[in-house]
């Protein structure tokens, strides 16, 4: 194996293995639904390297945020007008045992605390976690310039190419839907 590739490949399973274990130390990681799907592909040419990352769509709304309507978070993404919806949440909310109860210590139904957290989110929304933009900064650190110096990349440039990446993967998801 080509020592670029080797370099590239080593690089890459780091960067999923820290993400990975990010989301786990912050507790994201109910379903493992993303955990499970981060993954990456390299390739290795003559004259060229190609190094891109995969995970469920949604990952990339966990790792930058959502801006809410109240709150802000400084994130690409934002709430305008729609709340998410309740329905989303319900697998969420019985993974999490969530079951509040009322002032006369009754379960509240499932809908209304689904109505709830929506709501929540809608105005506050998402914090950023960072979970893969600070394992793929971490990692891109220890990375040996000489696999990356000769085609100038830098970690924002490798990030803003996975988070685009990433945003094709959604809209493709979302029209296909």
């Amino acid at each position: 194996m080509d020592l670029r590739a080797e370099a590239l490949n080593k690089f890459a399973k780091g960067v999923v293995t820290q993400a990975r274990a990010n989301l786990t130390r912050q507790k994201k990681n109910a379903s493992k639904k993303l955990y499970d799907s981060i993954d990456y592909e390299t390739q290795v040419y003559p004259n060229s390297i190609r190094l891109a990352f995969f995970m469920e769509p949604y990952g990339l709304f966990q790792d930058q945020g959502v801006n809410g309507k109240k709150i802000k978070h400084g994130s690409p993404f934002s709430y305008r007008d729609k709340m998410p919806p309740p329905s989303a949440l319900d697998k969420w909310i019985v993974r999490r045992g969530l079951a509040p109860r009322d002032e006369k210590g009754r379960l509240l139904p499932r809908k209304t605390i689904q109505w709830i957290l929506s709501r929540s989110i809608y105005n506050k929304g998402i914090k950023p976690s960072k979970f893969f933009s600070n394992a793929l900064d971490t990692k891109l650190k220890t990375l040996p310039n000489e696999l990356f110096a000769p085609y100038a990349l830098t970690a924002e440039f490798l990030l803003e190419l996975t988070i685009k990446e990433n945003l094709k993967n959604v809209r493709t998801n979302a029209l296909s839907s």
